[in-house]
């Protein structure tokens, strides 16, 4: 049975009821997995996380630059306290470094990611892609509509959309629901030791894992618009 984890600030109520709203909103939709809270990594843990694992922050705080290895630009997120995004990034990181080691399919969901349909995870299993999107776009990410406009033509899982120029990362309807495959995994760390760590929804982008990123359609999961615990 594969499970599910939800990344989770245990001394945040708002971050830990909007985990409990998605679990409850799982079992509602009689999903035949668990999702379990695991521990969203803090600021304060950064530096000695990113000593420990060997990674090196490699992406702007202001403005945009070209990265010259990949060909892409990086363009600044909105983000008061770095530490935090980092923080977020690790949380994705160390549940990918899990994902290879136990050789198991997961998925992976922030907390403020809601179950509105019931999952058929065959789909997912049956899809040749690696990493697969579960949310609607609407209030995902950016140019929504575009993003819906090109997925929602067929049922069944289909190819992250190209919604912006070839330069800009691009890739699932961001990070708060998406079901992984190892290889997927082992990818975006390959991609980290060689590209240095990135906000996990830019390196997570098409450019960098061709024909392996997949949605999900009709979509089951949506976000609760919920503040942002990252960005401020």
């Amino acid at each position: 049975m594969i499970d599910g984890y939800v990344i989770t600030l245990s001394d945040n109520p708002l971050s830990w009821h909007s985990s409990d709203r998605l679990i409850a909103s799982s079992e509602k939709v009689k999903n035949e997995f668990k999702i379990h809270k695991t521990q969203a990594i803090t600021p304060d843990r950064v530096t000695t996380l990113m000593k420990q694992h060997r990674v090196k922050w490699n992406y702007p705080w202001e403005g945009s630059q070209l990265d010259l290895q990949s060909g892409l630009t990086k363009s600044a997120y909105q983000t008061v306290d770095p530490d935090k995004r980092i923080a977020c990034f690790l949380s994705h990181y160390l549940l990918w470094k899990k994902c290879v080691r136990e050789k198991k399919d997961i998925m992976i969901f922030e907390h403020d990611a809601y179950f509105t349909e019931k999952l058929d995870y065959s789909l997912l299993f049956q899809s040749p892609y690696d990493i697969i999107g579960l949310n609607d776009p609407m209030g995902a990410t950016r140019r929504a509509q575009l993003y819906h406009e090109s997925v929602s033509k067929r049922r069944g899982v289909n190819p992250a959309p190209k919604i912006d120029d070839n330069e800009v990362p691009q890739g699932i309807a961001g990070n708060s629901a998406y079901f992984i495959k190892p290889e997927g995994a082992q990818k975006l760390i390959n991609l980290v030791r060689e590209y240095g760590a990135w906000p996990n929804d830019a390196i997570m982008c098409k450019q960098l894992i061709p024909r392996k990123l997949g949605q999900l359609f009709p979509y089951v999961t949506k976000v609760q618009g919920i503040q942002s615990t990252t960005s401020l």
